[in-house]
């Protein structure tokens, strides 16, 4: 098991729960907001589970990969990131399930998790290979599975903004 390999996995379950909400009929409001659930869930657990584990130690080790010059840039980004998939998220909260507010909303939220696994594709994840043992690989992966398992429900995540630049000194 390697912690690069499950965060792609929790990539590819999120690209296609997207899917599936488009593939779901627009006046099945039940439905959306089954698999809307299941999704939610999944984008706040998987991005606290990376703010607790993958990026505090992407910090120590990291050099800066792709677009990024650091370590810290790339974690700045990834942090602002996962603040706008938060907004997205509350925002589709507001609205009911179906209305073009929520579907604005659910837009919202898979643009900026798009624009977020490409980067972390792309540079932290890359970065992390190069700089961490195999061993750590595995034991950060069984550690990220735990915790998701053990948030499976979504109860215990703070879906709250995070200031990046306090998160990476606080994790420096």
């Amino acid at each position: 098991m390697d912690i690069c390999d499950y965060i792609l996995h929790d990539h590819d379950e999120q690209r296609r729960l997207f899917a599936i909400l488009d593939e779901v009929p627009r006046d099945d409001a039940r439905a959306l907001g089954i698999v809307w659930h299941r999704l939610e869930v999944l984008l706040e657990v998987h991005a606290q589970a990376e703010e607790e584990l993958f990026y505090p130690r992407l910090l120590q080790l990291g050099k800066g990969e792709g677009d990024k010059d650091s370590a810290e840039d790339e974690t700045l980004d990834a942090v602002d990131d996962h603040d706008d998939i938060r907004k997205g998220v509350r925002a589709a909260r507001e609205h009911e399930i179906g209305s073009q507010e929520w579907w604005d909303a659910v837009h919202a939220a898979r643009e900026a998790n798009d624009d977020h696994m490409g980067e972390e594709e792309r540079e932290a994840l890359p970065d992390f290979r190069h700089h961490a043992t195999p061993q750590e690989r595995h034991d950060l992966a069984v550690a990220f599975a735990v915790y998701e398992a053990e948030h499976a429900d979504g109860h215990g995540v703070d879906s709250s903004d995070r200031d990046p630049q306090a998160y990476v000194d606080a994790h420096s």
